[in-house]
């Protein structure tokens, strides 16, 4: 059984953050840690307030579980402050230069789907200033991508090139390239982008899948993302099976509030308990 830390915020609804990476986690046959940034109130219609943690208290708690279940792979989602930010770079830092070489993948929580702010300014400037050159894949979704990378995207054109700037802003300063897999849901067509730390470049098709429980899907790819190359698979074939889970999870989702409802992120563990 292989350990997987999530670094996120806390969902109460359970559609994102901690709470949902680790059912991405069991539902993917691995065991999920968790340290929590920052404590929401929110539910399926949206996020009524954020409520950060210290930094002192993240850093503690990555210290304990490195101590003791040392993850196999991390997951980092909302920070909220820029001392979260400094935390957690800190945390990867000091893996980097102990030799501890695990598959990192941000999730660059900007804003919640809502609207409401997920991480401050200065956070966001310590953000690409020094954790985007620490990790090995980062996950934007357009708006994100948009935000890190200083280029406009009208339409799938314009990915591509926002990924390779992105990626070469950051090899610049940091002299680290990390892959980059651009969620395209909120595009007409919602196709994801794959940029390889050694610029290979692949789409990865998908389908709109009519329903309200949408609540949290980047977050859910993401942490799929990262389960599956813990697993042992590549980029590519990670990113393709991610996509296939978080397709089937929103087509398994059952309407649960009065807003956008949360996937079924265990519908394959259902569907094998059916089977059984």
């Amino acid at each position: 059984m292989k350990t997987v830390l999530s670094i996120a915020g806390y969902d109460p609804s359970s559609g994102a953050g901690v709470t949902a990476d680790l059912m991405v986690f069991a539902a993917h046959g691995l065991f999920g840690t968790s340290c929590i940034t920052a404590l929401t109130v929110q539910s399926t219609v949206g996020v009524r307030s954020v409520n950060p943690v210290s930094a002192n208290l993240v850093a503690e708690t990555l210290a304990c579980l490195e101590q003791d279940l040392p993850p196999a792979g991390i997951k980092i989602g909302m920070l909220a402050t820029s001392d979260n930010v400094q935390a957690v770079l800190n945390y990867v830092e000091r893996l980097r230069d102990g030799g501890r070489v695990v598959p990192i993948v941000l999730d660059p929580v900007v804003r919640s789907s809502s609207g409401s702010a997920l991480l401050d300014k200065p956070g966001i400037q310590l953000l690409r200033a020094g954790l985007l050159g620490a990790v090995d894949w980062i996950t934007p979704n357009i708006a994100e991508l948009e935000l890190l990378s200083g280029i406009l995207v009208h339409s799938s054109e314009d990915v591509p090139k926002a990924c390779r700037a992105l990626q070469e802003q950051i090899a610049s300063a940091a002299g680290r390239r990390p892959g980059i897999l651009a969620k395209g849901g909120h595009m007409q067509k919602p196709d994801d982008y794959l940029l390889e730390q050694w610029g290979r470049e692949v789409w990865l098709g998908g389908e709109r899948v009519e329903t309200k429980s949408t609540h949290g899907t980047g977050c859910a790819l993401s942490s799929a993302f990262l389960s599956q190359m813990v697993i042992g698979r590549g980029p590519e074939d990670a990113a393709r099976r991610a996509k296939a889970y978080v397709t089937g999870a929103l087509r398994a989702a059952v309407p649960m509030g009065a807003g956008a409802g949360p996937l079924n992120h265990l519908w394959e563990s259902v569907k094998v308990q059916d089977a059984g």
